[in-house]
C-alpha cells in the first residue's frame, strides 16, 4: 500500500522512532520528516545514525532532525535516552517504539530475562514510561508499539520468562511480540480518557536482512525465498506511518492493527490478569513506576 505524504502534516509535531537507521523504522522516520516533523532518530552504532540523519536531511529538506544513541539491551543506555531527549524537547507528540531483534540462540542478560524480552518489550517499556509525562504535553500524544502476528503463537511463563528450560528463537520473539501487545492495551487501560492513544500493529512479512544475521549459511538464500512474497519496507512501513499521523486514528486506543485495519489480537493478549502480571514484573526489573 502506498503512503500519500502531506508535506505539513506533521509541521510542530516532535516525533521520536527507535530502531531508525534501517528497514521499516527508517522509512517511517523518512515519511514523518518528509511530513515537517521536529524529528529525533534513535540507533546503535554512532557512525550508521549519523549516515542515516544526512541521508534523511538530504531525502527530505527538512533540518529539523536530531540523532540520539541507545543500546537497548542496556537499560541504563534507555534511561539517558530519555534524559537525552528531555533535555532537548518539553513535549513529545509521537513515540514509535520501532526497534527489536531477533535471537536464534539464546543470550543471557543481568536482568535474569533472555535478551529478545529485553531489546523488543523491556527497553520500550522503560522508554514509554520514562517519556509519558512529556508524552502529555501533547494536545494529542500518540504511542504507536511494532509488534508482529508472531505474537499470536506467544506464550508467558511468569515462571521462565528466561527461557533457561528451553530456548527457541522464535518462542523467545513470539512471547516479546505478545508482550508488545499486551503492554500497549495494559497502558490504554491505564491512561484512560486521556489526551494519549496506544496502539500495537503488525507490519506485515517484510524482506530484512535479519534471516542473513541469524542464518550466516542459509541466510542469504532464506531471504531471496521469502522476498518473493513479503512485503517491501515500504510497504511494511505504512501501518506504523498511519497510526502515527492520521487523523482517522486519533482518538482510536488500545487496538491492534493490520494493513490500517484493527482487528482482534491473540486471545492471550486481551488477558487483563496477565497483562497485569507482566506489567509488575516489568516495573521491577526496569525499576520504574
Amino acid at each position: 500500500m502506498e503512503t500519500t505524504l502531506n508535506r505539513k502534516q506533521m509541521t510542530g509535531k516532535v516525533c521520536l522512532v527507535t530502531g531508525a537507521t534501517a528497514g521499516i523504522g527508517k522509512v517511517t522516520a523518512t515519511a514523518l520528516a518528509a511530513m515537517g516533523a521536529d524529528l529525533t532518530i534513535v540507533g546503535r552504532n554512532k557512525e550508521k545514525t549519523e549516515n542515516t540523519l544526512r541521508q534523511i536531511k538530504t531525502e527530505t529538506g527538512n533540518e529539523s532532525i536530531q540523532y540520539l544513541l541507545a543500546d537497548f539491551s542496556d537499560l541504563a543506555a534507555v534511561r539517558k535516552l530519555a534524559e537525552n531527549f528531555k533535555e532537548k524537547h518539553s513535549k513529545l507528540d509521537v513515540l514509535v517504539n520501532n526497534a527489536g531483534a531477533y535471537f536464534n540462540s539464546r543470550k543471557e542478560t543481568s536482568y535474569d530475562v533472555e535478551m529478545t524480552l529485553l531489546v523488543n518489550h523491556l527497553a520500550p517499556f522503560l522508554l514509554t514510561n520514562l517519556l509519558l509525562e512529556t508524552i502529555q504535553k501533547s494536545e494529542a500524544g500518540r504511542i504507536v508499539n511494532v509488534s508482529s502476528n508472531a505474537h499470536h503463537k506467544g506464550t508467558m511463563d511468569f515462571d521462565d520468562l528466561g527461557f533457561k528450560k528451553k530456548y527457541s528463537g522464535m518462542a523467545a520473539y513470539g512471547r516479546s511480540k505478545l508482550a508488545n501487545v499486551l503492554f500497549s492495551y495494559e497502558l490504554a487501560r491505564r491512561l484512560g480518557e486521556s489526551n494519549i492513544t496506544v496502539n500495537a500493529l503488525h507490519p506485515g512479512v517484510v524482506t530484512t536482512d535479519i534471516w542473513k544475521t541469524n542464518f550466516p549459511i542459509i541466510g542469504s538464500v532464506l531471504k531471496w525465498v521469502i522476498g518473493l512474497f513479503a512485503l517491501s519496507v515500504e510497504e511494511g512501513a505504512d501501518n506504523t506511518i498511519y497510526l502515527a499521523t492520521s487523523p482517522e486514528v486519533e482518538k482510536v486506543t488500545g487496538k491492534y492493527f493490520v494493513k490500517r485495519d484493527d482487528v482482534l489480537s491473540s486471545e492471550l493478549s486481551y488477558d487483563e490478569d496477565v497483562a497485569r502480571k507482566l506489567w509488575e514484573i516489568s516495573e521491577g526489573i526496569t525499576k520504574v513506576g
